[in-house]
């Protein structure tokens, strides 16, 4: 009787895997991939937070523009500058109607600060003692000389010209700091692949303030078209 041999099963190897070629090939594969899609990545993340600054920069602004109308925050100091023209502009830096801040001691800054339960609130001029502001706010107003912008109270009666321009509180005033004029905006994009640029504002804008009392006229005559807040000949 013929005796069959038994057929030797081989099990496979658990030792089986990639290759040191394979691994290598892999890791730079996924490296191209990496670096193909790194500047998306730092692009989208740096324009969320700048978007996010802008956003918060504007907050601050309106909540300034909220507490001079109501007189929590002591309206910034006057100038006069000749209506209709470029230089009545509050926000033209020039030396006769906003220029740019110099020092964070300026008479013209208030400090915008979020306070322990993240409320963010608006601190007078000189912000030497606030260390947990997130924003400079510099402020002016522009009269004209016939009228009566506030009354006896500081409230608005006449009214005035507000301009506004927010800082990163990150503003290294050593250096030069930069503000829009009438054909170069210097505000910071909200589209960035870097931190931004603190030395420009974030926001710049300019409002009436007025109150129940403010004649129209009285508007009129802070955009030049006419010179007299009693005078409605040429406001009807």
């Amino acid at each position: 009787m013929i005796k069959r041999k038994q057929q030797q099963i081989i099990h496979p190897s658990g030792e089986g895997g990639f290759t040191i070629i394979e691994s290598l090939v892999a890791i730079i594969v996924v490296a191209i991939l990496l670096a193909a899609i790194a500047p998306t990545i730092v692009i989208a993340t740096a324009t969320r937070v700048q978007s996010k600054r802008v956003e918060q920069a504007t907050q601050a602004a309106r909540s300034f523009i909220d507490g001079v109308k109501t007189g929590a925050v002591t309206a910034p100091a006057t100038t006069t500058a000749p209506n209709g023209t470029l230089a009545g502009n509050l926000l033209n830096p020039s030396s006769t109607s906003m220029p740019p801040p110099t020092s964070s001691t300026s008479t013209s800054l208030y400090c915008a600060i979020k306070d322990t339960n993240n409320n963010l609130t608006i601190s007078n001029p000189d912000c030497t003692s606030n260390t947990s502001k997130i924003f400079y706010i510099q402020a002016k107003t522009i009269t004209v000389a016939t009228s009566t912008p506030t009354d006896s109270t500081g409230l608005p009666k006449d009214g005035y010209r507000l301009g506004i321009r927010v800082y990163r509180s990150d503003i290294d005033f050593t250096k030069t700091v930069y503000a829009s004029n009438g054909s170069d905006k210097k505000t910071q994009r909200t589209f960035t692949g870097t931190l931004g640029d603190p030395q420009s504002p974030l926001v710049e804008m300019t409002t009436e303030i007025g109150s129940k009392n403010t004649s129209f006229n009285a508007l009129c005559q802070r955009l030049a078209i006419t010179g007299s807040t009693t005078s409605n000949s040429t406001c009807n």
